[in-house]
């Protein structure tokens, strides 16, 4: 790996480590490069703009997210749907809760402009794979006759993202517990419900 890939990589995961904690909005060529010990020209010369910037680190986020998230369920071959559901949605909420009820692609989103910017465009694409992904794996339990055939995957996957949803609020008003026991209770009762 040639040294400014190393260090575009060591750049990315800091500026994934500050957005993180801060959120995206906040991430600036000025705080990046203080925090990488670099110049701002330095570091500019790499992403040209605060939005490429946010991209980049929208992508790479996006590549550690389905390294955490997805993948470990995907690993698990021989499984019901079911179980990998249950996986992929621990895996989901653990990404969530590792960031202490933070997540960088809701505390990214914001009312959408007339023209929306080049983040926005990236965060709209970064979500709508998950959600697409998400329903793939509930019509694959409606193929299987593993849920039952009036399941409608689209509606599906509109309540287990709600259930994230609020999952993401009740971590910042009531604690982690909190937040972990609503969450399984509401995707049990779901999975009960879709099962033929």
């Amino acid at each position: 790996m040639s040294k400014g890939r190393v260090t575009k990589e060591h750049i990315l995961s800091t500026a994934f480590d500050l957005a993180s904690v801060n959120g995206l909005e906040s991430l600036t060529i000025g705080a990046l490069a203080k925090e990488c010990g670099m110049s701002k020209s330095g570091l500019f010369a790499h992403f040209n703009s605060k939005d490429n910037l946010q991209v980049c680190v929208l992508e790479y986020a996006n590549l550690t997210f389905t390294q955490r998230v997805i993948a470990p369920a995907r690993a698990q071959t021989d499984i019901s749907i079911e179980k990998k559901l249950t996986a992929l949605m621990d895996n989901w909420l653990n990404w969530n809760h590792s960031f202490q009820g933070s997540c960088m692609f809701l505390d990214a989103w914001k009312d959408t402009p007339a023209t929306p910017s080049e983040t926005q465009v990236a965060l709209k694409k970064t979500i709508s794979t998950w959600i697409n992904y998400l329903q793939i794996q509930i019509e694959k339990g409606v193929e299987t006759k593993e849920f039952h055939q009036d399941l409608q995957p689209s509606q599906a996957v509109f309540e287990l993202y709600g259930l994230y949803l609020s999952a993401h609020l009740f971590y910042s008003i009531r604690g982690e517990e909190a937040s972990y026991q609503h969450f399984w209770c509401g995707v049990r009762r779901l999975l009960s419900q879709w099962k033929a």
